[in-house]
């Protein structure tokens, strides 16, 4: 099987149920973007980190082609099957983050991202995550978008922040406050 098709060259895609959309269109952009956020949660996971998060960064990924494979689908014509998100999937990433959470220290202030490449990958990956998380909102709007998909992502930027946190801490980095200027 060839991985071109060249049905696309006029600007148009297929969802899973056959309907052609543009490429432009706002559902090709939001499962695009969650495409982008497998990818630079991917960097983050092949960096040198606690095994523990590369367990949970590979079940997210998982979870994000669940995602997309709802957001590729047209909810009207699709008869196949595709995974489903559940609760419990949102459950975990906040278990997660309560359990990295006890051993950071309290917040008092805003932090500035950085202080080492993977702690700024995963600031990279929370700053993607809310992109889809807009554009994703934007489609519900005059689409249909599974209603666990929006609460995933959200909890999904909260988990990539508290993660980068919780990396620098593991490496010795201290949070950089903000200290805005007045």
């Amino acid at each position: 099987m060839k991985i071109y098709t060249k049905n696309g060259d006029t600007g148009s895609t297929g969802l899973i149920g056959g309907t052609r959309i543009l490429k432009s269109s706002l559902r090709i952009e939001a499962y695009g973007t969650i495409d982008e956020l497998n990818s630079s949660i991917g960097l983050v996971k092949d960096q040198e980190i606690n095994i523990e998060y590369k367990k949970q960064l590979l079940e997210i990924q998982d979870r994000l082609f669940t995602i997309g494979s709802s957001l590729a689908s047209d909810p009207e014509k699709s008869n196949m099957k595709i995974p489903d998100l559940h609760e419990s999937d949102t459950k975990f990433l906040e278990n997660w983050m309560d359990e990295m959470e006890q051993k950071l220290p309290e917040m008092k202030s805003f932090i500035l991202p950085g202080g080492h490449t993977t702690v700024s990958f995963c600031h990279l990956s929370r700053c993607i995550c809310r992109r889809a998380e807009r554009i994703i909102v934007d489609l519900k709007q005059n689409d249909f978008v599974a209603p666990e998909v929006i609460v995933y992502i959200n909890r999904l930027s909260d988990y990539l922040f508290v993660l980068g946190r919780k990396i620098a801490q593991d490496l010795g980095i201290e949070d950089q406050p903000w200290h805005p200027r007045m």
